[in-house]
C-alpha cells in the first residue's frame, strides 16, 4: 500500500510519518523541498506518478498569534492552494482515502465548551487567526463536497493545540507551547532573573502530544468514515499561566514570570468534545508533564 504524508517534516506530519513508517515500507513523505504543493502542475504529476491509496494532508502554513496577524494573506491564500491542489490531484489520480488535518481554530470564539463538532460556523471566529481558520473550514467543505459529489471516502480531522519534538520554536512565529519552552530553557541557560510572557495567562487551552495525534489518525483511518469532521484532543484544558508554571518548573527556571497584558490573549477558552473519537476506542497515552519533559529534552538537544 502506498501512502503519501504531506508535510512529513513538521510537528504533526513527522509524528504521523514515524507511526506509519515502522509498519509500512510504502510510506512516502513530502515537504516543500520534495514537492511544491503551491505548484498545481507539479502536485498533479507527483500524485499521478506515485498513485497512492491514501494521502494524509498535514502540510500547512502555520504559526502563533503574531504570525497569524502579520501574514494573513499567506495563511489564507497559500493554505487554500496547498489543500486544494492536493485534494484535486488526489481525485484526478483516483486516490481511495484522503485524510485532511485542520485545526480547532475553526470554531467560533465564543463556542460553548467543550466544543462539539456541530458547533462549526455557529458564531464569529477569533479575529487573530480568522484567515487561517477560514482556509481550514474551506478544506472541510471541499472534503465534504468530494464525498457528496464523487462518493469519495475522505475524512477531515480537527486536532486541538499540538506540541512535541520538531515543533517550530521560533519566538517570532511559534505557538504558545514551543514559545514557552524556548523562553524558559533559554532563560535558564543565560541566567536571567525574569521572563515576560504575552497576555494575562488567563485563557484556557487543551494540548495534545504529536505522538498521541498520530495514534488517533491511525485509528480514524481505520474506523471513521463520515461527512462530519472529527475532533482530536484530550478533552482536558488548563490556563496558559498553569502551563507556564509547569514548563518553567520542568525546565529548571528559578526566576520570576511576568505578564504583558497589552498583548492579545486570543480565544478565552478552547477545549474539544472528543466523545466521538473516544467511541472509536482511542485514548491519549502521554501525560502533559511527560510530554513537556520529552519536548524540553528534544529542544535542548537540537537548539544549543
Amino acid at each position: 500500500m502506498t501512502i503519501i504524508v504531506a508535510g512529513h517534516t513538521g510537528l504533526v506530519g513527522s509524528a504521523i510519518f514515524d507511526a506509519l513508517d515502522g509498519s509500512n515500507s510504502g510510506v512516502i513523505g513530502i515537504n516543500s523541498k520534495v514537492v511544491d504543493l503551491l505548484d498545481r502542475k507539479v502536485t498533479f504529476e507527483f500524485i499521478q506518478d506515485h498513485k497512492p491509496e491514501l494521502v494524509i494532508d498535514a502540510a500547512a502554513i502555520v504559526g502563533g498569534i503574531g504570525a497569524n496577524s502579520e501574514r494573513r494573506v499567506e495563511f489564507l491564500s497559500k493554505n487554500l492552494q496547498i489543500q486544494g491542489n492536493l485534494m484535486d490531484a488526489s481525485h484526478a489520480a483516483n486516490v481511495e482515502r484522503f485524510v485532511f488535518l485542520g485545526s480547532s481554530c475553526i470554531y467560533p470564539r465564543q463556542a460553548p465548551q467543550p466544543i462539539k463538532e456541530e458547533y462549526l460556523m455557529t458564531g464569529p471566529l477569533e479575529t487573530t487567526n480568522s484567515a487561517y481558520a477560514v482556509a481550514k473550514i474551506a478544506g472541510i467543505e471541499l472534503i465534504k463536497s468530494y464525498r457528496t459529489q464523487y462518493g469519495r471516502r475522505w475524512i477531515s480531522l480537527m486536532p486541538t493545540n499540538m506540541y512535541g519534538p520538531r515543533d517550530n520554536f521560533d519566538l517570532a512565529s511559534s505557538h504558545v507551547f514551543p514559545a514557552l519552552i524556548n523562553r524558559y530553557v533559554t532563560a535558564k541557560r543565560s541566567g536571567v532573573a525574569e521572563v515576560t510572557l504575552w497576555g494575562t495567562g488567563s485563557p484556557k487551552r487543551e494540548f495534545l502530544h504529536s505522538s498521541d495525534l498520530a495514534s488517533a489518525v491511525l485509528v480514524a483511518m481505520e474506523k471513521y468514515d463520515s461527512d462530519l469532521h472529527l475532533n482530536i484532543g484530550t478533552g482536558e484544558d488548563l490556563t496558559i499561566k498553569e502551563l507556564a508554571e509547569k514548563v518553567s518548573t520542568i525546565a529548571g527556571f528559578k526566576g520570576e514570570t511576568k505578564w504583558d497584558s497589552t498583548k492579545p490573549d486570543g480565544t478565552p477558552r478552547k477545549v474539544l468534545d472528543v466523545s466521538r473519537l473516544k467511541a472509536l476506542g482511542w485514548e491519549p497515552k502521554i501525560s502533559l508533564e511527560d510530554g513537556i519533559r520529552q519536548t524540553i529534552q528534544w529542544f535542548e538537544a537540537n537548539y544549543n
